[in-house]
């Protein structure tokens, strides 16, 4: 059995690394701040481990992540089953986030696409729409950002090649999002 130190070890040397994303984490947190200043709303998506993530962050962003405050619109186009089943069922799951895009998002919104290859067909068609669509797209990648990085506004993509330290390091930087965000806004009186 491998020692849990080796795994703790290979986690801490990815996050030190992720210290080259300082500069376009902290971009994207402008970003979602001047979305929610604007009375615009966050879109997120995501695959597997990512999809959980892009819920997660949007219960962080709607319900609270550390401060009591009024709901911020934010929707993770994951939880849906009728809309994905049903579109994954009349065309294919390449596309299944586009529908979602074409029919919520606006001028002004934000997407958070979650892939950590940047490869996954459905989150790159998203963004591609989103792009379209003029809304802002944030890209959570892994090391090379893959075809999802051309449709970027802001990428950012953690210099590792393994799932699990791309995904720990994600959902860090959305905590971290989560939090400057509660601070910025200023919204820690009740609605």
């Amino acid at each position: 059995m491998k020692p849990f130190n080796e795994e703790l070890a290979q986690h801490i040397a990815v996050m030190n690394l992720a210290k080259c994303c300082n500069e376009s984490v902290e971009t994207a947190a402008k970003l979602l701040i001047a979305t929610f200043e604007s009375g615009n709303k966050v879109l997120l998506c995501g695959n597997g481990g990512s999809a959980a993530d892009a819920q997660h962050i949007a219960a962080e962003f709607v319900v609270r992540y550390q401060l009591k405050r009024r709901a911020l619109p934010a929707i993770a186009l994951t939880t849906d089953t009728s809309i994905l089943t049903a579109h994954a069922n009349d065309f294919d799951f390449d596309s299944v986030f586009v529908r979602q895009v074409e029919a919520l998002g606006n001028v002004g919104d934000t997407l958070i696409a979650i892939s950590t290859s940047g490869n996954s067909k459905n989150i790159v068609q998203a963004a591609q729409i989103a792009r379209i669509k003029n809304l802002n797209v944030i890209a959570l990648t892994g090391e090379n950002g893959g075809a999802l990085a051309q449709f970027a506004t802001n990428l950012i993509t953690v210099p590792s090649n393994i799932t699990a330290r791309i995904q720990e390091t994600h959902i860090l930087i959305g905590h971290y999002w989560c939090g400057v965000v509660e601070e910025s806004l200023n919204v820690s009186e009740s609605a």
